[in-house]
């Protein structure tokens, strides 16, 4: 932190600025207190002269409502976003935003202090940032918001501060003709190879900062500097002084073809399978970095405003002290250009900053150093004539022929640069992104780009930036070397919190950085051509050729939200904010109609169901309880219904529970027990009996599997023989019962199975004539596993009478192989790797769809023409019901763990809910479009509860509830 300025804002809106925090290459964040609450804020304030710019503004605002809409968990929520004028004004309008300030570090300044993080740390690290990243690709979008410098390490886990191009921005300048360059500062291979970016991107520099967090260096740093693109885009990383457990992930991250790197979930769940903030519990920064957070946070909070609230006139000035470890200014004369600056106009130099005397600084890696780029490789990518500079290489309101400070004599010799704030390095000095026209819809993408509106802003040679906001000074030289104008690079941050791009080493040419001979930049072309009144009938949704961020909405608390916006195409607009409730962005998931936490004081849910499209009937060990569908408000808690099993509407008015002891039959109003029917009273002659899972059901008939224990009497021993001793011995029966008449319909005996001796059997099909019924590998005992010989069987029972019909086998359907059949007499069972049919009658092979090597198919859901699948390797689809022909098949993009994702049909079968112990991942059932993702992240509390129950949903009329252990979300559906 510093003191402010003469010429910084002292006000932003109702907030009073007190010290400078970080000063950036696109925007000045400033320490600013709520004079009314006395909330701390960090108000992010874009340079004046980049605000005057429409298509800088509009960016701004677009990452300033991506943080928003990601706001929660590892994202600081948004406090004001500033006021958007309606009508321009003679001047640039500030530009500013707001959000909640949080106690942390950069990871930059958290390595030079204690060193390369342990593993424990980097784990978190990297599932926090995984975390966030997942959720931005899940809306089809690339972040490019990852450096050093915007990941921050708080108490509770690690923060990102930038949310795409212009927050992670290492430089932005303003070149004549309209053009917004933008200078990022790390380098993936696919970039080196002039290819588009894409979410693989993103998690190339995750590997990266993962590496410098675990070694305190980057992982191509052996070598020349001029070759450090070469071995991003050929070489193997060095990795030999990363943990052991972490090397092969990040090495996957690192993979020079794209299609290689694993996605953002899988590498979050690998680190952390319960979450960033289940491993953080209990703290996770080394004691150095704890203690550094705590000093940060009580040096904030001691800042006082300054004594006089306006702005000061020029003239000589004194800095106010902005508390201990604060940069002193001196106020200098305000005069003609040629006077020199004052000297409180100058960033404090780095150097300067006095540092822990057992402090450790990163050492310099190799690569960190910018490379001179052939001028061929410049001209190729600029419309300058030849040996001319491009119009972008100029540093703002500096002449083109002046190099900066830095530049060497010789465009082909190397600048060298400091580390110390974790850069590494922009090995080609920037990125060019190309071909600015409007791009046509790509399908089935996992992530797209989206993309900024044109503006068209001055005519030819106007100037772009006002003559009243001239260049903020430069960094201090070294002694004895003459000042000379720069571009904005952005300066070392020398405090704790959230901050942007580190400064970026860029190579320098006879025009400065960006000229021939210097790296690539990404330019923001605006066209020059005068401005004419809009063409209603033109498109607004042009496009320009800089990445954005723009994802679904994340809510955090006690049961914290994700709502990940997916779909396969997406493209950012030139609308304006619509005030709250925010607008829905094509693919982001809709807003819960309501959420319901189950009670921590009770124990957690065991079973839930919809009941009669009216209630969520949910049941613990302790009582069964109901929730309204349409308020997600509870309405009543029943002890009786402890332990029951999902309830069933038993006619119109009854809610009907299956307890370990009796069925009970509840009033839907208050849970008021209006029928009980005990065990030992309805079967009499089955004394003692244990009633198992319920098999299924259909309308009002319920079956279930029950066992008790008869006493055999041995017989009459032989003369001379000992008589021997009665036998205890499992009888089972399978049952079928009407819940509205009250009554048991039939039972037959079966087989009795595993100790206890309850068989656990599941209806997979109900016809007219019969029930087809599977039984749970689980309860087979030993003498029936070793007589199937690894092949599961289907029996039918008489559906009258509850005669054993049949018992069959379908080809290699193993024991536990997913099964299920429909009323016209096919049967579909998992066999090997493939989803094949059967007719349920004959055995007979009816059609194969071939599954992904090294997975299985789940159970698969009919629906009319279609049977939906779903695979271990989380690929989700449709194949047709007579012939098996694919008709569409998706990846939830989670990783392939546990078991396939289950399915659920909305009750208009137009959406398909695909559930597993990541996420929901929900798409259109006709076509397979991903719509959105849902991903319950757990409380952001360290202290708050790991959970790591699947995933299940539920559907009843326009809406899906979607559950994870004790909360509830209730979103609508087609």
């Amino acid at each position: 932190m510093e003191a402010l300025r003469q010429d910084d804002p002292r006000r932003f809106g109702r907030f009073t600025a007190l010290a400078r925090f970080h000063e950036g290459a696109s925007a000045v964040r400033y320490v600013a207190r709520d004079a009314a609450t006395g909330e701390v804020v960090l108000v992010t304030s874009a340079r004046p002269q980049l605000a005057a710019v429409p298509v800088f503004s509009r960016r701004f605002r677009a990452e300033a409502r991506t943080a928003e809409r990601l706001a929660g968990g590892w994202v600081s929520p948004p406090v004001d976003l500033g006021e958007e004028p309606e009508a321009p004004a003679d001047g640039p309008e500030p530009l500013w935003t707001a959000a909640a300030y949080v106690p942390a570090l950069p990871l930059a300044e958290a390595v030079a202090i204690a060193g390369p993080l342990p593993e424990r740390a980097l784990r978190i690290l990297g599932a926090g940032i995984a975390e966030i990243l997942s959720r931005v690709h899940a809306s089809g979008s690339v972040l490019q918001g990852l450096a050093p410098g915007t990941v921050l390490l708080a108490a509770d886990g690690p923060r990102l501060t930038a949310f795409g191009p212009l927050g992670a921005a290492a430089s932005a300048e303003v070149g004549p003709g309209g053009q917004l360059s933008v200078r990022l500062g790390y380098l993936t291979p696919e970039q080196i190879e002039g290819k588009e970016v894409s979410a693989a991107s993103d998690l190339f520099v995750l590997g990266l900062l993962l590496a410098y967090a675990a070694t305190g260096t980057t992982p191509f740093t052996e070598g020349p500097a001029e070759e450090a693109a070469r071995r991003i885009a050929e070489d193997e990383p060095e990795l030999d002084a990363v943990p052991d457990p972490l090397r092969e992930l990040i090495a996957s991250c690192l993979a020079k073809d794209p299609a290689e790197r694993p996605a953002a979930g899988t590498v979050a769940a690998e680190l952390a399978l319960e979450g960033a903030a289940g491993l953080a519990r209990g703290g996770w920064l080394p004691e150095r970095l704890a203690a550094a957070v705590t000093d940060q946070e009580a040096r904030v909070l001691a800042l006082e405003p300054p004594e006089d609230d306006t702005e000061p006139e020029a003239g000589p000035t004194e800095a106010a002290e902005a508390g201990a470890g604060a940069a002193e200014a001196e106020a200098a004369e305000s005069g003609a250009e040629e006077t020199p600056e004052p000297e409180d106009a100058r960033p404090e130099d780095p150097r300067a900053v006095p540092e822990p005397q057992d402090a450790r600084t990163a050492p310099e890696p190799e690569d960190a150093r910018p490379l001179p780029v052939p001028p061929a490789d410049a001209s190729q990518t600029s419309a300058s004539p030849a040996g001319a500079p491009p119009a972008d290489a100029s540093p703002v309101n500096a002449p083109a022929s002046q190099a900066p400070t830095a530049a060497p004599a010789s465009a082909s010799a190397p600048v060298s640069v400091s580390v110390s704030d974790g850069d590494i390095g922009e090995d080609r000095g920037t990125t060019r992104f190309l071909n600015t026209g409007p791009r046509p819809p790509q399908s089935d993408r996992p992530t797209t780009q989206l993309a900024l509106p044109h503006e068209l802003t001055a005519p030819p040679g106007a100037a772009l930036v006002p003559a009243a906001h001239p260049m903020p000074p430069a960094l201090p030289a070294a002694p004895g070397t003459p000042q000379q104008p720069q571009p904005h690079q952005q300066p070392s941050h020398t405090q704790g919190g959230p901050a942007p791009y580190p400064a970026a080493a860029l190579p320098a040419g006879p025009a400065g950085p960006g000229g021939p001979g210097g790296g690539p930049m990404v330019s923001l072309p605006l066209p020059p051509a005068p401005a004419p009144a809009p063409d209603p009938g033109a498109s607004r949704r042009t496009l320009l050729t800089i990445a954005a961020a723009a994802v679904g909405g994340l809510v955090v608390g006690g049961g914290s939200v994700a709502a990940l916006g997916s779909g396969d195409t997406a493209a950012a607009t030139d609308d304006k904010p619509a005030p709250k409730p925010r607008r829905t962005l094509p693919g982001q998931a809709p807003e819960p109609r309501w959420i319901y936490a189950h009670p921590a004081s009770e124990s957690s849910p065991l079973t839930t169901a919809v009941w009669q499209d009216k209630l969520l009937v949910v049941t613990s060990e302790s009582q069964a309880s109901a929730v309204d569908l349409h308020t997600g408000k509870r309405l009543w808690q029943r002890a009786d219904g402890a332990k029951g099993q999902a309830a069933l509407a038993a006619g119109d008015d009854l809610v009907f529970v299956a307890s370990p002891t009796e069925f009970l039959w509840l009033s839907p109003k208050n849970g008021k027990v209006v029928h009980r029917v005990r065990y030992t009273e309805a079967f009499t002659d089955l004394p003692g009996l244990t009633v198992g899972r319920l098999a299924g059901s259909s309308g009002p008939v319920i079956w279930f599997t029950g066992s008790h224990t008869v006493t055999v009497k041995a017989p009459k021993p032989k003369k001379g023989k000992k008589k021997e001793k009665d036998k205890e011995v499992v009888q089972a029966h399978f049952f079928a019962y009407d819940i509205v008449q009250r009554k048991e319909l039939w039972r037959t005996a079966v087989p009795a199975g595993r100790s206890p001796g309850t068989p656990a059997y599941r209806v997979v099909a109900e016809r007219s004539a019969d029930v087809l019924v599977r039984q749970d590998a689980v309860s087979l005992t030993a003498a029936e596993v070793k007589a199937a010989k690894g092949k599961g069987s289907v029996r039918s029972f008489d559906q009258k009478t509850g005669k054993l019909l049949w018992t069959k086998k379908y080809g290699a359907a193993s024991l536990e192989a997913a099964t299920t059949g429909d009323e016209d007499g096919a049967l579909y069972a998992a066999v090997g790797k493939d989803l094949q049919a059967f007719e349920a009658d004959t055995t007979k092979p009816l059609w194969r769809v071939e599954g992904s090597d090294g997975s299985w198919f789940g159970t698969p859901l009919i629906a009319g023409p279609l049977i939906h699948t779903t695979e271990r390797s989380r690929l989700v689809g449709a194949v047709e019901r007579e012939s098996g022909r694919l008709v569409w098949r998706r990846s939830t993009e989670v990783p392939g763990i546990g078991n396939a994702p289950s399915l659920t049909l909305s009750s208009s079968e137009k959406t398909l809910i695909a559930a597993d112990a990541i996420q929901v991942t929900v798409f259109s059932a006709a076509d397979g479009e991903r719509l959105w993702k849902f991903q319950d992240i757990g409380s952001a509390d360290p202290k708050g509860a790991t959970v790591s129950a699947p995933y299940r949903a539920l559907a009843f009329g326009e809406t899906v509830v979607v559950q994870r252990d004790r909360s509830f979300y209730a979103f609508p559906v087609a």
